[in-house]
């Protein structure tokens, strides 16, 4: 099949969505099949590319992430015969969220060409606490996000707490939920203490303190206000934050504050592994990706009970905490408490089986199995009604 793989960014700006399309990109090529990446310019320096892969970088405006922390890139008019000869030469367009301009355009296009469309969706309403962020927000998920579920040829959840928030949408088939997969060659347990305590003084992380470990970008929905209040209310604990953004913790003038920029892959599960909780007070979000690289590499978390609910089997392996419409020092409270209860926990009994729930080749495999359908001429695929969004059937197992 020829593949069209559409996301806001490349993994080059490193955030959860734009890592998991490249790799189901990379897995769809390793699978034999021929794919096309395409997404915005912005954040594209550096980044890396495996042998094979065909990304298509469109020009895009990046003001609003560079202003507000609003990771939205704004194609340029040129971009649009790109996307439209991308969809053109594509059996099957596979999108990674809805709300994008550019995902709209390839949208748009494959329904004018008679493309099928895959909409994975990764991320429902997000509460900002700007109300006219929030407003926006909710009219475009209104006006945008959930037509295009509708009208999608089918729609994939990556959790029951995303899929729930598009509760009375009719889909064209049953939706499906398919989990993120993690690469346990990269991301696993520490071999024993000897090794994380190497690392910590590789990162000049302090030995005889614990150590809690924030990934993601440095904006408002990641929870960094609370973050910030729980840094000061935690002074025993060292908190390390590894990524990028407006609200950096550099300028928090807190000297329990670490702060690491540019790690990705072994690097960044080293220091999941040096840490003795990792900590995600986020909103709005399904079932982040650095989740479960934390559980992988055996380090506890502490999350939103939102994204505690992300999947059954995370019950008694997470610290659910409420954020959401909360009072910024009685969450940070909270966090500070459930961090303490974390580290405290026998490492051993933190281990999920990361590697038996969330494989990228089987991911790959689901979503595959989805294209392949969807490939069939008109007449071939089985027949489906338009229904109410119900629980989504499992294709995780």
């Amino acid at each position: 099949m020829r593949l069209l793989v559409v996301s806001a960014y490349f993994d080059s700006h490193r955030g959860g969505i734009e890592i998991v399309a490249g790799r189901l990109a990379q897995e769809f090529r390793r699978a034999g099949h021929s794919v096309a990446w395409l997404a915005s310019n912005a954040a594209y320096a550096g980044a890396s590319a495996d042998e094979g892969d065909r990304r298509v970088a469109i020009p895009a405006f990046n003001g609003l992430e560079d202003s507000l922390g609003l990771p939205f890139p704004i194609p340029a008019p040129t971009s649009l015969p790109t996307i439209r000869r991308e969809v053109e030469h594509a059996d099957v367009v596979m999108l990674h969220d809805c709300v994008y301009p550019a995902n709209i355009a390839a949208f748009l296009a494959a329904r004018w060409r008679g493309k099928p469309v895959v909409v994975t969706q990764h991320i429902g309403v997000v509460p900002y606490r700007n109300p006219l962020l929030r407003g926006l927000m909710k009219l475009a998920m209104r006006l945008v996000t959930r037509p295009m579920l509708a009208a999608a040829d089918q729609v994939v959840f990556i959790s029951d707490i995303t899929a729930k928030a598009f509760a009375g949408v009719r889909y064209r088939r049953p939706p499906r939920l398919i989990f993120n997969g993690v690469d346990t060659d990269v991301f696993h347990p520490a071999r024993d203490g000897d090794e994380r305590a190497a690392v910590r003084r590789k990162l000049g992380l302090p030995p005889d303190r614990p150590v809690a470990l924030f990934v993601g970008r440095f904006v408002e929905k990641k929870g960094l206000h609370i973050l910030r209040e729980a840094a000061r209310l935690g002074s025993d604990v060292t908190w390390v934050f590894a990524g990028w953004g407006p609200l950096d913790p550099r300028g928090w003038d807190l000297p329990n504050v670490r702060v690491h920029s540019g790690l990705a892959g072994s690097g960044l599960a080293s220091l999941y592994r040096a840490s003795d909780a990792f900590v995600l007070p986020s909103t709005g979000e399904g079932f982040p990706l650095v989740v479960q690289e934390a559980l992988a590499c055996g380090v506890p978390v502490v999350c939103g009970a939102e994204t505690a609910q992300a999947d059954e089997r995370l019950t008694g392996l997470v610290h659910p905490i409420v954020t959401e419409n909360r009072d910024r020092a009685e969450a940070a409270s909270d966090v500070v408490q459930a961090v303490r209860a974390a580290i405290a926990e026998p490492r051993r009994d933190r281990l999920a089986d990361v590697a038996g729930w969330y494989s990228w080749a089987r991911t790959a495999r689901h979503h595959l199995d989805l294209a392949h359908t969807l490939a069939q001429p008109a007449a071939d695929r089985p027949a489906t009604a338009a229904a109410p969004a119900l629980r989504p059937a499992r294709t995780d197992r």
